[in-house]
């Protein structure tokens, strides 16, 4: 009763026959041929080159499925057993389409090279675990092939994505993220980091009391960040701009904002209210250096004129809100 109750709902490697293991091979073929195409059309817009790569690769794989349902009509007639990598233990599984629509370029080459390292270690460690001697013989097969993939890929993208192709694609997904991502979020968390200083510096100097303060500082970061969200998602759709998508775009200006005043209000969650305001001032100074870097670094802004931008900002900031608690 309880081995029935603990028992796995997948089949085990060793309980498959020789016909089954072909079956399994031929789905399997036929399910990454349908995920290479959907990477190629996922890549046909902004990366042709590689579009292009991902649709031979394809061809490949089908080239593959027919060459196993050929050997099983040989061996076994028409009739293909229904068994899918999902329905055996320790197979190797794959992401839905779903999961991988927002993979950028360079997820896509590297998601590509593990479903093909992936195969061939299973196949190998199938083999291995296999005493008949035409299964093993079957499995060593199958995990030449797979390996083989991998020098087709290598080979494709040498032929569609020369150096310069490659190159000229890879700052196109950086600019992408730059612009879908860093951009967005670098710009909350400046709000977040800079517009909360003031409130919840003078709430702590005007009231002494580290859960009111914190209180504020929470208040405020969330409004900000709820703020900034819908602003940026809401005044560029990123067609025109090709900025990217609007949702990804409000998300991260909103998320980074909240954070960016989060920053400096947790420090209030400590009871004693000096070491709360020092531990404070510490993470702020970390924070507008931070910002400081990250615009020299992504926005390619000059370090010394991010510095002043940020920081003499910053602490101007956190200045009037001091003197504005103290009043």
């Amino acid at each position: 009763m309880l081995a029935r109750f603990f028992r796995s709902p997948k089949r085990s490697f060793e309980s498959l026959s020789e016909q089954e293991i072909l079956a399994l091979a031929i789905a399997s073929e036929e399910d990454d041929a349908r995920i290479y195409l959907a990477y190629a059309d996922r890549l046909r817009n902004e990366f042709p080159a590689s579009a292009k790569v991902f649709e031979d690769m394809a061809e490949v794989e089908d080239t593959h499925r027919k060459s196993l349902i050929e050997i099983h009509r040989q061996r076994f007639g028409e009739r293909i057993p229904l068994i899918r990598r999902e329905h055996v233990q320790g197979f190797y599984e794959r992401k839905p389409d779903w999961l991988r629509a927002s993979l950028s370029l360079d997820a896509i080459r590297q998601e590509t090279e593990a479903m093909e390292e992936q195969a061939y270690r299973f196949y190998v460690e199938a083999a291995k675990r296999t005493s008949d001697a035409s299964t093993r013989e079957l499995l060593g097969d199958l995990a030449l092939a797979e390996q083989g993939h991998e020098d087709i890929a290598r080979m494709l993208g040498d032929k569609h994505t020369p150096e310069d192709v490659k190159r000229d694609e890879d700052e196109a997904a950086h600019r992408q993220f730059v612009l879908t991502y860093v951009q967005p979020g670098l710009a909350g968390l400046m709000d977040g980091s800079v517009s909360t200083l003031a409130p919840i510096f003078a709430a702590a100097f005007a009231t002494q009391d580290t859960w009111q303060t914190f209180l504020v500082g929470l208040s405020a970061s969330v409004g900000a960040g709820i703020s900034m969200g819908f602003t940026e998602a809401a005044h560029d759709d990123g067609k025109i701009s090709g900025r990217g998508s609007p949702v990804k775009r409000g998300l991260a200006c909103g998320i980074m904002t909240t954070l960016g005043g989060l920053g400096h209000a947790l420090p209030y969650l400590i009871p004693h209210f000096w070491t709360a305001t020092i531990t404070a001032g510490v993470i702020v100074f970390f924070e507008l250096w931070a910002i400081a870097f990250i615009q020299n670094r992504y926005m390619e802004t000059p370090f010394l004129r991010a510095a002043f931008q940020v920081v003499l900002g910053g602490s101007l900031v956190l200045g009037a809100g001091i003197l504005i608690g103290n009043g």
